[in-house]
């Protein structure tokens, strides 16, 4: 009996919300600055043909991911990777980011980009539930059955998009009612019966952790390495001379982003698109990965290919650069940013 009593305490059926779904959608949004901790899990299905430069995001994307997090604020908050041989620690304080890794023995301190790659604090549920929403409008959400999370019983959202433009056919979230903050979330592709992206809390608090719990104290200041673009992502986006163009394949620049870079993001809400201009040295590998990938289109404009949702586009190279586009888009919409961005050339930063 005491063995089994968790699984028949998950089994329990959940107890609705009296919330209405404008009123929890606003509670979702208004809760970065909720105070929580706890353990979660995250489980990609996107098995992306991508090279080395992108093993972070391919392992969070197609892997099962233990996560860790106290969480103070948007501005103060811990979130780890917990590894079989160790873990890796992400803080987050109100002048940048700590980043540890046990395993590697590393600490590096970084500011925090306009522009980088994803991390694993970005797939804790509360935060991506917050990031997925954040454009929402009442119209867009509907409410689906409560659910038991952790213990809890969760109440139920469902994003579904009105732009055909996507490839996201909804988002589910279970949110506390009492904080706002979700405890489950499962991302479908259209056509897609299982969840392309799942993560959920397996165990949770809503008591607000004490300030030592995210506070990082290097045991070994002489190793600290500082870096001002943490990720690959983050260092074309600075370093690329190129000018992304303000709208693409007729999606707007996102607000605070383009014009901030040479990395151009487009589209708004489930429908996002991203243009990277790549230097030769990392478009001629994942050129031959992407080429020899089953499933891989050959195009006009470059080699094309679908995981799930994402869709990704690498461009032949011209003039030493190409454009690595992606997104939760058409093939269509992809080809028609392609053929934009060889037929008027983006502009040139100065050097």
């Amino acid at each position: 009996m005491l063995v089994s009593l968790p699984t028949l305490i998950g089994a329990l059926p959940a107890r609705s919300s009296d919330l209405s779904t404008t009123d929890l959608l606003a509670k979702v949004k208004a809760s970065g600055s909720v105070g929580h901790s706890g353990y979660a899990e995250s489980v990609g299905g996107l098995e992306l043909p991508l090279t080395a430069d992108f093993t972070a995001l391919t392992s969070l994307l197609g892997d099962r991911t233990r996560i860790r997090s106290w969480w103070r604020s948007d501005e103060d908050w811990r979130v780890d990777a917990v590894q079989t041989t160790g873990e890796a620690g992400t803080y987050r304080d109100a002048s940048g980011i700590w980043s540890w890794d046990y395993e590697q023995d590393t600490i590096v301190r970084t500011s925090e980009p306009t522009v980088r790659l994803p991390r694993v604090s970005d797939v804790e549920p509360a935060a991506l539930a917050r990031r997925l929403l954040s454009e929402a409008r009442a119209a867009d959400v509907s409410r689906i059955p409560s659910r038991r999370v952790a213990g809890r019983d969760a109440a139920g959202l469902r994003l579904r998009s009105s732009d055909n433009g996507t490839t996201i056919d909804r988002v589910d979230v279970w949110v506390d009612p009492a904080t706002g903050l979700a405890l489950r979330v499962e991302i479908y592709g259209k056509d897609t019966p299982r969840p392309v992206l799942e993560t959920a809390f397996l165990d949770f608090s809503a008591r607000t952790p004490p300030p030592s719990d995210t506070r990082f104290t290097p045991a070994e200041p002489d190793k600290i390495r500082g870096e001002t673009n943490p990720d690959l992502a983050a260092a074309i986006n600075v370093f690329a001379p190129v000018v992304p163009p303000a709208t693409l394949a007729g999606l707007p620049g996102r607000p605070g982003i383009i014009g901030l870079g040479s990395i151009g993001t487009y589209g708004s809400g489930l429908t996002l698109l991203v243009a990277v201009p790549l230097p030769g040295r990392i478009s001629r590998p994942l050129r031959n990965q992407l080429a020899k990938t089953p499933g891989a289109t050959a195009t006009p404009e470059g080699v094309r290919i679908a995981v799930g949702p994402l869709s990704l586009l690498l461009t032949d190279s011209r003039d030493r650069r190409s454009w690595l586009i992606t997104g939760t888009v058409t093939a269509r919409t992809l080809d028609a940013a392609a053929t934009q961005l060889r037929t008027q050339p983006p502009a040139e930063r100065p050097r």
